[in-house]
C-alpha cells in the first residue's frame, strides 16, 4: 500500500523512513538520493507497504516482501542482522524510525 492508500484505511499506521544519503553503501557509490520507507499498521504490527526510491531498491524490497507474504509482525526486521555494506542493512534502522503517521 501507499501512504495515501494507508492514510484512507483511518486506522493507526506507523511510519519509518531513511533518507539514502544516510546509507553508507549509496554514499560509497555516489548514489544517495531517495529514500526508504515502511508502513506499519500499529496494532497488528503487519507490514502494509513500503517504498524503496535509489540505489538497489529492486534488492532491498524482497526482504520487506517475504514478510508480508508470511503474515509476519515487523519487529522480525527489527532484530535482524544484515551484511555490512549494503543497502539492506539500514532496514532495522528504517524500522527503529518508526513514529505514528501524521
Amino acid at each position: 500500500m501507499t501512504e495515501a492508500e494507508v492514510r484512507r484505511l483511518g486506522r493507526p499506521v506507523l511510519v519509518g523512513t531513511v533518507a539514502m544519503e544516510s546509507v553508507d553503501r549509496a554514499f560509497e557509490k555516489g548514489e544517495t538520493l531517495g529514500f526508504m520507507k515502511i508502513l506499519v499498521d500499529k496494532d497488528s504490527e503487519r507490514i502494509l507497504g513500503a517504498s524503496f526510491l535509489g540505489l538497489n531498491g529492486d534488492e532491498v524490497v524482497h526482504s520487506i516482501l517475504s514478510l508480508m507474504y508470511a503474515n509476519a509482525s515487523y519487529t522480525v526486521l527489527r532484530e535482524a542482522v544484515h551484511i555490512h555494506p549494503t543497502v539492506s542493512e539500514y532496514i532495522p534502522v528504517m524500522i527503529g524510525n518508526l513514529r505514528e503517521l501524521q
